[in-house]
């Protein structure tokens, strides 16, 4: 495999690999992320595969050598934790960015790739009862539409902006159908010819689903679709033109039990695939590249990373442990990564 695999963790930083997982290097000294930093979230540029940013506990951070060294775009998010990022698949010029605890939550927008920044015209409180302060885990461009923008919060609701960020709407209302503020997770599936598009929100314990342009969503409990698991955390849209999504559930989190399910029919049902190794937690987080559908990474919430190489079928658990996985991102561009000196006793 060329490229390279970026792990972020809280408490190590950003880990690297360039040499299809043989080996993995920190971040060294004198970067805009501490190598014993927080990462919450890694995005790579669709148009630049060298091009990669990262939500740190110091903010935004790009790199443009795939991940070998970042520097902090001077930005609003300056000091602040970044939980989600998001490019806009159609242009990938504007990108939109979500900060959560310890700092506010709130919405950010780019329209130059993510050189400079503004803030968008929506607040939320600062504490609420299920997590303190809420954050923003999720955001989702639509595949065909740059100004369709949806965002989830944990313990916030789901938001949508038909103008680019400009204006939002909250979704999650009585009359939506969805009855849980806590989102953890968004995807959008573009229409096709015979199928118009579909709307995926899960809530920390639903698979919401709409296919009337979000005007109301079907929402099933997860405990009773998912093997009696109910924290419905990630879900990875496989292709924004098809029908194949994955979906990660667990008991709880950190959790001790977690499952990836696979979807082949729009999200109408779910096939529990083949981990070949236990998880020792809740599935976290999935990255994929599409230079490479078939392969698939998915880092839990205490470290294990996996690896399928059939686009989410089966999964292999790499050698190397790591910290609380918080993100995953794979780029088709190989970084040069340096090993840096170990200590000695």
């Amino acid at each position: 495999m060329q490229g390279t695999i970026l792990v972020g963790t809280a408490g190590q930083g950003i880990l690297r690999s360039a040499d299809n997982g043989a080996s993995w290097h920190r971040l060294g000294l004198k970067e805009a992320i501490e190598f014993d930093g927080t990462v919450r979230s890694l995005a790579v540029d669709p148009s630049a595969p060298a091009r990669v940013l990262a939500g740190a506990d110091v903010g935004l951070c790009v790199s443009v050598d795939g991940g070998a060294h970042f520097t902090r775009a001077e930005s609003p998010m300056n000091g602040a934790a970044v939980w989600a990022i998001a490019f806009s698949p159609s242009d990938p010029k504007t990108v939109y960015a979500g900060t959560g605890a310890p700092a506010r939550a709130r919405m950010f927008r780019s329209r130059d790739g993510g050189d400079t920044w503004t803030q968008l015209d929506i607040e939320f409180p600062e504490f609420c009862a299920g997590v303190n302060r809420p954050r923003i885990l999720s955001i989702a461009v639509h595949p065909g539409d740059a100004d369709e923008v949806w965002f989830g919060v944990e313990e916030g609701g789901a938001w949508r902006s038909r103008d680019g960020g400009d204006r939002w709407v909250r979704v999650d209302t009585p009359e939506s159908g969805i009855a849980n503020s806590d989102i953890h997770a968004v995807g959008i599936v573009a229409a096709g010819a015979d199928r118009p598009a579909k709307y995926i929100v899960a809530t920390v314990n639903a698979v919401c689903t709409s296919t009337d342009d979000g005007r109301s969503f079907r929402c099933a409990p997860s405990r009773d679709r998912f093997d009696g698991l109910y924290y419905t955390r990630s879900v990875q849209v496989m292709d924004p033109a098809g029908s194949r999504m994955l979906l990660a559930v667990g008991d709880g989190t950190p959790g001790t039990r977690t499952r990836i399910y696979e979807s082949d029919d729009y999200g109408e049902t779910w096939t529990p695939t083949v981990l070949h190794t236990p998880p020792n937690s809740t599935v976290w987080a999935f990255a994929t590249h599409p230079s490479d559908p078939d392969l698939v990474f998915a880092g839990t919430k205490y470290g294990h990373l996996f690896r399928s190489m059939d686009g989410g079928r089966n999964w292999y658990k790499e050698w190397r442990d790591f910290s609380e996985i918080t993100a995953v991102a794979w780029t088709p561009f190989a970084a040069d990564i340096k090993a840096h000196p170990k200590s000695i006793a």
